[in-house]
């Protein structure tokens, strides 16, 4: 069974940080790419990043290139989202995701967090 669990959101003002951060098994860590993803009121589910558990390799959404960084620790098996420079439009609903890399990266997912509310205000 895969568990992903979320801490982190709030609310903060334009132009903040937050930093996510999603916690699993070391099963789940180093068996699957970890990501996130974000829902707005009314719009869909997107992908935002995604971390490779082999190569470490990273994926972002251009909505977010050069503002949000994905990193990993392995020791205690968490990955997180460094949310800088945040704007209005960043508020979502934020979900962590677990899931082959392809799958994340085409926007797709296996396993998925309850979700963390990011807010931000102008």
């Amino acid at each position: 069974q895969v568990q992903l669990v979320e801490s982190g959101g709030g609310l903060v003002q334009a132009g903040g940080s937050l930093r996510l951060s999603c916690t699993t098994s070391r099963r789940t860590f180093s068996t699957y790419a970890i990501g996130w993803f974000r829902q707005a009121p009314g719009k869909e589910r997107e992908f935002v990043a995604a971390i490779n558990w082999s190569t470490l390799s990273t994926r972002y959404a251009d909505s977010v290139k050069g503002r949000f960084t994905i990193s990993r620790v392995n020791a205690n098996n968490t990955v997180y989202l460094q949310m800088n420079s945040l704007n209005t439009e960043d508020t979502a609903v934020y979900y962590c995701a677990a899931s082959r890399w392809r799958a994340l990266t085409s926007g797709t997912s296996d396993y998925w967090g309850q979700g963390t509310q990011v807010t931000v205000s102008s």
